[in-house]
């Protein structure tokens, strides 16, 4: 009997004597075979209540998930217990997440968001735990062993979104954050841009976390020029703050700027908050990295929303983030059934990972596999698997389709200096 098990039944024990309700946790829930098979415990971490931005239904989505799978017997007899851990937008934090992660024995961490790759990935790669479905933001999430990424990342929404923008914009200001990651944006941006004109962005760097922006929101009008110009902001959740500041700037006559952004900057939550179709984002191109919210491929997620999430406000469905978590967890459960095993370990994921397991995720993305073949072997983002996003625009309040299906943008983030 190994060490895990162990503990898992004396913690199970104590929990009898306590009383039944304490037992969720113990494999001997309704539905779940009675401890025939070893749970699984996996962490989803995001920032919440922090001054940049935030991703609360990240965590809440899993929780749901979680709920929902155990409800109807657990993953191939397993019962998962969610573990959920507050980021907060700092290196300290997504390292205390990852050993507080490494200290509750999970298996694998999933569907997680932090652009603190380096803090989180070393305290997991020590202990051998994959990280599935990571938000994208950080090199790490690309390049560690033991990441294995749903999406493209920051790179491929950027790298596509100038592709987006270069197919109707004379000149295009980017206004991103000031920091380290901020300062690979441009290049991707422009790698989009020169696969249909000759033109670059204009660079702005902004402070992550200004409580205004109209300075940098008149530099970037500026450059973008009246005609066909096109401002776009990537500052997560101070991008409404910049769109804010710009849409009071004085207007002329012949003023003809298109704002556009990408998920997780700008998505249709943000939409509905600012007023939806008299939103100051109707008309915006936004690029993502899946099908727009309407696309019936999200029926299965927005099931288990409505059925397990009790109105849970801190889940929009239509949030990049949420839709990321529901994939991850996709990826988790496709995993585990597969190797029909009694005991799950982080070793065992991983293997049967790295060994070619195709996930089919209905449609929301291609099918992913990570084998070295897979990949697509870019300098900085070489585990990229997923380089497809999607083209949207705001019409009537509502994030639609611009063109229909997938756009390949892995030729672009692989030529990027």
């Amino acid at each position: 009997m190994t060490g895990r098990r162990m503990t898992s039944l004396l913690a199970c024990a104590t929990a009898a004597a306590a009383g039944a309700s304490l037992l969720t946790g113990c494999g001997m829930i309704p539905g779940v075979s009675g401890g025939s098979r070893e749970p699984i415990t996996v962490m989803t971490w995001a920032p919440d209540n922090t001054r940049a931005t935030n991703m609360p239904g990240m965590p809440a989505m899993a929780q749901a998930w979680g709920r929902w799978i155990n409800a109807g017997g657990g993953i191939d007899g397993h019962e998962v217990r969610v573990l959920s851990c507050n980021e907060e937008n700092s290196s300290s934090g997504a390292s205390a997440c990852a050993r507080r992660a490494v200290r509750e024995g999970v298996d694998a961490v999933v569907g997680s968001y932090s652009q603190h790759g380096r803090s989180f990935m070393a305290p997991l790669e020590a202990a051998g735990i994959p990280y599935i479905g990571g938000y994208g933001l950080s090199e790490a999430e690309f390049s560690s062993h033991l990441s294995y990424p749903v999406n493209g990342g920051q790179a491929a929404l950027i790298a596509g979104h100038g592709m987006q923008l270069g197919e109707s914009c004379s000149r295009v200001s980017l206004v991103r954050p000031d920091t380290v990651a901020g300062d690979k944006l441009p290049t991707l941006l422009n790698s989009g841009l020169q696969r249909s004109s000759h033109r670059t962005a204009a660079d702005i760097p902004a402070v992550e976390d200004a409580g205004e922006y109209t300075e940098k929101a008149t530099e970037a009008r500026r450059k973008a020029g009246r005609k066909k110009g096109c401002v776009t902001a990537v500052l997560g959740e101070r991008t409404q703050t910049f769109f804010d500041s710009f849409r009071r700037l004085p207007e002329s006559d012949d003023d003809e700027v298109r704002i556009s952004s990408v998920l997780g900057s700008v998505g249709q939550p943000l939409v509905d908050r600012t007023g939806g179709s008299r939103s100051p984002f109707e008309g915006a191109y936004v690029t993502g990295w899946y099908p727009d919210a309407s696309d019936p491929a999200w029926s299965p997620m927005l099931k288990v929303i409505k059925e397990h999430a009790f109105e849970d406000n801190r889940i929009d469905p239509a949030d990049a983030g949420v839709q990321t978590t529901w994939i991850a967890y996709t990826v988790l459960k496709k995993v585990v059934e597969n190797l029909d095993k009694d005991e799950i370990t982080p070793l065992r994921i991983a293997r049967a990972l790295d060994q070619g397991a195709e996930i089919d995720t209905g449609g929301l993305t291609p099918p992913l596999r990570w084998r070295y073949e897979d990949m697509l072997g870019a300098t900085d983002f070489p585990r990229i698997v997923n380089s497809e996003v999607t083209f949207q625009v705001v019409r009537q309040g509502r994030l639609v389709a611009q063109k229909p299906g997938f756009v390949d943008v892995g030729e672009t983030v692989r030529s990027a200096p």
